[in-house]
């Protein structure tokens, strides 16, 4: 979105996200510790709740107004990702959940006092071919019992809720492969050491990722979301919001950058004259900003689809990837531009360079999106 959106609204995240320097996350990114202050205040100050409807306690605003926060997170040099996903995981409660579900889940992930931040969908052996996933609930009275695996299911650890994908029948006994999935929310706080196992897996950034196990977990009937075996269905419109917000982010990462660069290049002089002034340097920067402001189109177009309840999973999924595309070009012009100083962690761009850099792989990889493209937009023959 273009910065003459919701310019109140990103006024008040440029003001929370001053009070988190470079000094806070380079901290948190040497541990490897999760940023529970910054998680706070963006809660206290509702920009986590802006989907949630009035009636449930939270700000009823658009998707469009969610981008705008994110992005002007990441233009500020922090990090979404630790808390994005208490922005649209819950849309699974929202859209398909019952009345009960929502009145007893919706108010307290508005305020913060539940966390609903994780989405347990891959799998080791699934990857991005969710049909395939394994993770299988067998129904037992009045109860589900769980076992399985999950892997890349962030913040599990610092989440009190989790939307799981598993099976309910096997993939060999539908008609469609996509049937047989069911949704199920999972409350961690009950699961962990009563049949959840919860295994960090430490990456080159910052993300709180976790590898789960799943042991004959119980999880109660009343839980289920929707339908049993319409699981799959549900859980693609908050791909799609997923996809269309780590875009937003995406160009918040590409202005940091670009920011960051032009400062650098107009006061660092070597022989005698500001580099900007070479259009070996000059140019790459202007590139990396003509392609940040055409991805941002982009995801301004699919936010807009996604708000008018219209289809817009290929918008969704062509936002990310072009604004991920853009976002590490402006990476690497950025490192490029600072030399040796691009590598220095007091100056944070190495670690958003290494943060940006996850968006090309997740929450969808660019083949898979090109393949859909291929595919569904351009008719031509499935490459698998």
């Amino acid at each position: 979105m273009s910065d003459e959106t919701f310019p109140e609204i990103r006024d008040a995240v440029r003001r929370l996200c001053a009070d988190f320097p470079g000094s806070y996350w380079q901290g948190l990114d040497r541990d490897r510790t999760y940023p529970t202050e910054f998680v706070q205040a963006l809660t206290k100050a509702g920009f986590l709740s802006v989907l949630i409807p009035e009636e449930f306690g939270g700000s009823g605003l658009g998707l469009g107004a969610a981008t705008a926060i994110l992005e002007e997170i990441h233009r500020s040099g922090c990090n979404g990702g630790a808390c994005h996903a208490q922005m649209y995981t819950m849309g699974t409660v929202l859209k398909h959940g019952n009345a009960e579900q929502k009145a007893k889940y919706l108010p307290a992930v508005a305020d913060g006092s539940l966390r609903l931040q994780a989405f347990g969908v891959t799998e080791p052996t699934a990857g991005t071919d969710t049909t395939r996933i394994r993770t299988f609930a067998r129904r037992e009275g009045d109860h589900y019992v769980v076992s399985g695996q999950k892997i890349w299911i962030s913040r599990a650890e610092h989440s009190d809720l989790m939307v799981l994908l598993c099976r309910t029948t096997a993939r060999e006994e539908c008609e469609r492969s996509s049937d047989g999935m069911s949704v199920l929310l999972v409350d961690m706080r009950e699961a962990v050491g009563n049949g959840l196992t919860i295994r960090p897996i430490r990456t080159m950034l910052n993300h709180a990722t976790t590898e789960l196990f799943f042991d004959d977990l119980k999880v109660p009937v009343e839980n289920l979301i929707g339908e049993e075996g319409k699981g799959f269905r549900y859980i693609l419109s908050g791909m799609n919001a997923e996809r269309i917000l780590i875009a937003a982010e995406c160009i918040g990462d590409a202005k940091f950058f670009i920011d960051r660069a032009s400062a650098y290049a107009k006061d660092r002089s070597v022989f005698g004259r500001p580099i900007g002034q070479n259009q070996g340097v000059q140019f790459p920067i202007a590139r990396a900003y003509v392609q940040m402001t055409a991805a941002d189109l982009v995801v301004a177009d699919a936010a807009a689809k996604f708000e008018a309840g219209q289809p817009c999973g290929t918008e969704a999924n062509m936002a990310k990837m072009v604004a991920s595309e853009a976002s590490w070009f402006a990476a690497d012009m950025c490192i490029q531009t600072h030399g040796g100083f691009g590598f220095a962690e007091e100056y944070d761009i190495e670690r958003k360079f290494r943060e940006t850099r996850l968006y090309q792989v997740a929450p969808i990889s660019t083949n898979l999106i090109l393949s859909h493209v291929g595919t569904h937009v351009l008719g031509m023959p499935k490459s698998f």
